[in-house]
């Protein structure tokens, strides 16, 4: 029986056989001997050296600290960032209606002293399947981001799309077209009262 080598020791040898594969010109071999969970997986911890934590302060100002820089949003735009922070499960544009409550509880929290009727109607807008607001205010979001970092960093930050593939039974799979933000929640540090 072979004795297991030290992970110092594994680690030279996977170096060893990953600059092999790509001399080969074989990356293809390399990403499935990987697996596409694990390379998101090594994504995500090759990524957390470049994320900055999110602060959220108690009057709803966002903060990037480690790039000493503030997140500048209207607070439509901070409701529906809490809201989708909130739910790192994630949550299908067409079920928002379901959050009309939690989402009126965000803008009204952001938007200090504004109309109450405006706040309702502006989430009306939000929630309705046949209306283009979440997407212009998701659009809005993630060009703030884009403004402020890399495409690649932004990605975290984002509400950006994910499928689910479901299989019911034998014969019918369906998709669930989440929308969720990435960023690890541990990077999420907040002095609000929103979740």
């Amino acid at each position: 029986m072979s004795e297991l080598m030290a992970p110092e020791q594994t680690v030279q040898e996977i170096k060893r056989l990953v600059r092999q594969l790509q001399a080969e010109g074989r990356s293809d071999l390399l990403l499935k001997a990987i697996g596409v969970p694990l390379l998101e997986e090594l994504r995500i911890e090759a990524a957390k050296s470049k994320l900055s934590r999110l602060v959220i302060t108690e009057d709803y100002r966002f903060i990037l600290a480690d790039y000493h820089k503030e997140v500048e949003l209207q607070p439509v735009h901070k409701a529906v960032y809490l809201l989708f922070l909130a739910h790192p499960e994630g949550i299908e544009f067409k079920r928002l209606a379901d959050y009309r409550e939690e989402l009126t509880k965000y803008y009204t929290a952001t938007a200090k002293g504004a109309d109450r009727d405006k706040i309702i109607e502006g989430v009306d807008h939000l929630v309705n399947p046949l209306d283009n607001a979440i997407n212009e205010k998701c659009s809005r979001i993630k060009k703030t981001f884009l403004d402020m970092m890399d495409e690649y960093t932004a990605s975290y930050y984002i509400i950006s799309s994910h499928t689910q593939k479901h299989f019911e039974g034998s014969t019918r799979i369906w998709y669930e077209r989440l929308k969720i933000i990435t960023l690890p929640r541990e990077l999420v540090i907040s002095t609000a009262r929103w979740g």
